[in-house]
């Protein structure tokens, strides 16, 4: 596992393109059944249980024909009410270009225009977690570099893991005279997408939700980034839903970045500790902010054989269905 990781923060999450290209790998896997003979066979399960769950837990990918690409620039749906400029990760524009595509037209018919600028990079926060500082300084230099060339009022993330990394480019090159300042104002306008659509809202809904929902903060989110209010807000303002909060809701599901993988046994002890407190809320809906987060709790969803009764899914997602985008 170590060899794999060192191959991955070194030569996979800081290039886009690579990272985008198994996304598209990941696609066909799923899309030609290949997933499904794997998954019979327990080919994966025999090599490494972790990875055996992660699999299962991987969203259905989107099609590559229907990403948002970056060097866009997407108009607001009526008054332009703000200009963001949109960061769009490497899991989450690889393996969940679905949720940025509902972020993207979530935040135009709030009334943004949004920019995906090109040239951004991985936020460097695996690396940060790994002690690759070195490597993290250099991602962030080069998210700095093209997110500063725009003229945009906010940096929007949709990952509170993320979020939590392009928050502290400030403090991680505080020592660098070169980059300190740029840095810093980066750092200030960066937001999680919660407090943008909070703030622009309400929101056109148009459909009714069915059904309890309930919501797992993210550790990032809520510890580094200080957003605890804004997700379970937008969740309420949703018409007909039925929010219950859930017994622990403030402790980590030990997803942990890749922590889940490198620790698999005391991951799963956590995890199963947390699913007892949300089937006490019977809901059937799990929302969340992050995708190691989703996915973490789709794991324990499996788990527990609770797939038809119950479902993982990003705020972005139960809030874009609310308003008849798919």
């Amino acid at each position: 596992m170590t060899k794999i990781k060192k191959l991955a923060l070194v030569h996979l999450f800081p290039y886009p393109k690579r990272m985008n290209r198994i996304g598209s790998a990941v696609q066909l896997y799923q899309k030609t059944g290949l997933s499904k003979l794997i998954r019979s066979s327990n080919v994966l399960q025999k090599i490494s249980p972790a990875l055996a769950h992660l699999e299962q837990a991987l969203p259905t990918i989107e099609s590559s024909s229907k990403r948002i690409r970056t060097g866009t620039i997407m108009s607001a749906k009526g008054e332009t009410k703000l200009k963001v400029a949109f960061f769009a990760g490497c899991i989450m524009d690889s393996m969940m270009s679905r949720i940025n595509r509902l972020s993207i037209e979530l935040l135009t018919i709030a009334g943004c225009e949004v920019i995906l600028p090109e040239n951004q990079n991985c936020c460097g926060a695996l690396h940060s977690h790994q002690g690759e500082t070195k490597q993290a300084k250099e991602l962030a230099k080069r998210n700095i570099q093209a997110f500063m060339q725009t003229d945009a009022d906010v940096i929007v993330n949709n990952a509170g893991g993320c979020g939590a990394s392009l928050l502290e480019y400030g403090h991680l090159l505080a020592e660098d005279h070169e980059w300190a300042a740029a840095a810093r104002a980066f750092s200030e306008k960066s937001k999680d997408i919660s407090q943008i659509l909070h703030q622009l809202g309400p929101l056109p809904f148009t459909e009714e939700w069915q059904g309890i929902v309930s919501y797992q903060d993210s550790c990032h989110l809520r510890n580094v980034q200080k957003v605890q209010k804004e997700p379970r807000l937008l969740l309420q303002s949703i018409p007909g839903v039925s929010y219950v909060e859930m017994e622990g809701f403030d402790r980590c599901c030990a997803s942990g970045g890749i922590y889940n993988l490198l620790h698999f046994d005391e991951s799963m002890k956590i995890l199963d500790e947390k699913m007892k407190n949300l089937k006490e809320t019977n809901a059937t809906i799990i929302v969340t902010v992050n995708p190691g987060c989703q996915m973490q709790m789709s794991i324990g969803i499996q788990r527990e054989g609770a797939a038809n009764q119950m479902k993982s899914m990003h705020l972005v997602e139960i809030l874009a269905k609310a308003c008849g985008l798919d």
